[in-house]
């Protein structure tokens, strides 16, 4: 059971850094930093894409705050918890 505790434990954190890299604009398709978002969407999407259209999108400001990736994680570290 410890190898999948470890599997939890990485894929939150690569929502975290995948959401903490979302704040920086990337001005060129073919770099560095945007070759590591790309991955990173990859990786987190399937599960981020199916909250993403059940959450509302609250606004503040005229700016969209997206919770799936919170959502996501303390759904993940319940289950982790559990198992």
């Amino acid at each position: 059971m410890s190898l999948v505790h470890l599997l939890i434990g990485i894929y939150i954190w690569v929502l975290v850094i995948s959401a903490l890299l979302s704040w920086f604009p990337t001005t060129n398709s073919s770099g560095g930093l945007a070759t590591i978002k790309h991955v990173l969407a990859r990786l987190t999407e399937p599960l981020l894409r199916p909250l993403r259209q059940i959450l509302p999108r609250p606004s503040f400001g005229g700016v969209g705050i997206d919770f799936s990736v919170l959502v996501a994680i303390i759904v993940l570290a319940f289950v982790n918890r559990i198992i």
